[in-house]
């Protein structure tokens, strides 16, 4: 299934930061699953939970970011966001967002495609919790740009 603009998956991430974080991931009005991936101005990306998690989701921002489009992300191990050396770190905060339900104010150096560094501030990285209580991975948003 392709989650791009699946509306069942944007109400999973979306409702899932509203009731850990306290606030909306989106605007209210006039923001749908197609906005979030296509014109939002920040970088929303999503793993699964297996073992070695796979992206499952990176709206149009998150591609920028890391110089992949979306078939090449989704199905990527997502430890592949960060440097080797900086992987052990990047652990650390998804086990504190397992423990915590969310971290706010990340920063962390991620690594693209072409082998940029490049830093994330400000991130707010969550459990996405389904409404039955069932954890369905985990999700990250970023502002981009300048």
């Amino acid at each position: 299934m392709n989650l791009q603009t699946d509306p069942a998956f944007f109400a999973l991430l979306t409702g899932s930061f509203r009731r850990l974080v306290g606030r909306p991931l989106v605007p209210e009005a006039g923001c749908d699953a197609a906005w979030l991936f296509g014109q939002a101005p920040f970088a929303v990306l999503a793993h699964d939970t297996s073992a070695d998690p796979l992206f499952v989701y990176a709206n149009r921002a998150a591609q920028i970011a890391f110089g992949y489009d979306w078939d090449e992300i989704v199905g990527l191990p997502s430890r592949f966001s960060a440097e080797a050396p900086e992987r052990a770190e990047r652990q650390r905060l998804l086990d504190a967002v397992a423990r915590d339900g969310f971290v706010s104010d990340y920063r962390g150096i991620r690594i693209a495609k072409s082998g940029r560094r490049f830093p994330i501030t400000d991130g707010i990285v969550w459990q996405l919790v389904d409404e039955a209580g069932r954890v369905r991975g985990q999700a990250a948003t970023f502002p981009v740009g300048g």
